[in-house]
């Protein structure tokens, strides 16, 4: 009878079911200038599963935040949030002038070329939580994902 308890337990625990995967495509940070201590991340984010991106860390920032920048009539407006919702099969893009990833308290200035290690904390519909460690190059300021000049707010 234990041979068949094991076989049930071993059964019940490969049939959970798993979290949600997350692919992270077109990772990239701003670079800095020297005096410069924040900047800010970009990607696309793209969950199997409903889920939501929870929190942020890095370990070249003092500080990181999910963040959001929208315009209020005529006044850009831009304030941390506690979560972004990942729906399940759509890409969520973090962009300039839109949702994107504060950094802040910066180690070191980036610059254009480097790699900055970024950990997401990703929710799923359970509750339970997953990391997820990404590395994000370092593009020149002024660039654009889209190729054009890029203009507006430089995080």
């Amino acid at each position: 009878m234990p041979k068949y308890l094991f076989a049930a337990l071993l059964a019940a625990l490969c049939a959970r079911p798993a979290g949600a995967e997350v692919n992270v495509e077109k990772a990239w940070v701003r670079a800095t200038v020297p005096a410069q201590n924040v900047t800010g991340a970009y990607m696309r984010i793209t969950s199997t599963k409903p889920a939501r991106l929870v929190g942020v860390r890095s370990p070249r920032a003092g500080m990181a935040e999910i963040h959001e920048m929208k315009m209020l009539g005529e006044v850009m407006s831009m304030a941390a949030v506690e979560a972004l919702d990942l729906p399940a099969g759509k890409a969520v893009d973090l962009q300039p002038g839109g949702y994107h990833l504060m950094l802040m308290d910066l180690k070191a200035p980036a610059k254009a070329g480097d790699n900055f290690p970024i950990t997401l904390i990703i929710e799923g519909a359970d509750g339970k939580r997953q990391e997820r460690d990404i590395k994000a190059t370092v593009q020149p300021i002024g660039y654009s994902p889209d190729g054009k000049a890029a203009g507006g707010h430089m995080h």
